[in-house]
């Protein structure tokens, strides 16, 4: 048996990444991950069961890698406005770094494998933010939706602002991205 080589798998993720992003799910084949990963086909499959392993677990872990991301100077013991908005420059900073990732994930979403997402998986990683949420609605601070509606006001409009072929006349910077929190904030304040 094979020994997993953390070096290799992350190479084969970023090959996937940048392969789906260049031609697509449907025309990236476990062999032109391979090849681009510079590692066999019979190496893949030692870290995935199939493609489509491959494809829900370099979703998974751009989830990850956003959730870590996002939790970048994470206090508690600030106001709660303050953490929701370092949650929110920490959103748009982490797509400008990885437009390759943020491209896949967008991909990703609203392709049919996404339906073969366990949401539990993702939701673990982003469990503090749950928490931040609870204590915003606690602390009748923020709306007592559901955290789907929450997030969608607070994380979806970074997703777009971040598209540029969804949001093509905002420039993004430090301006736009703080009215566009206030945007959000007021929102779902009470």
């Amino acid at each position: 048996m094979r020994i997993k080589d953390l070096h290799k798998q992350e190479a084969i993720i970023e090959a996937t990444v940048e392969l789906v992003n260049e031609i697509g799910f449907v025309s990236s084949s476990v062999s032109k991950i391979a090849k681009k990963a510079n590692v066999s086909p019979a190496t893949l499959y030692i870290y995935y069961k199939n493609k489509e392993d491959l494809l829900v677990s370099t979703y998974i872990e751009i989830k990850k890698k956003m959730s870590l991301a996002l939790l970048n100077n994470f206090d508690e013991a600030k106001p709660f406005r303050d953490i929701l908005q370092n949650f929110w420059n920490n959103g748009f900073e982490f797509v400008q770094q990885n437009k390759g990732l943020f491209q896949y994930a967008e991909q990703f979403s609203s392709s049919p494998y996404s339906d073969l997402i366990d949401n539990k998986v993702i939701e673990k990683h982003f469990e503090p933010m749950y928490k931040v949420l609870q204590n915003g609605i606690d602390q009748k601070v923020i709306k007592d939706v559901p955290f789907d509606i929450l997030s969608t006001f607070i994380f979806y409009p970074i997703l777009v602002l971040s598209n540029p072929k969804l949001c093509k006349t905002v420039k993004l910077n430090k301006s736009s991205i703080k009215v566009s929190f206030n945007l959000a904030w007021d929102a779902i304040k009470l």
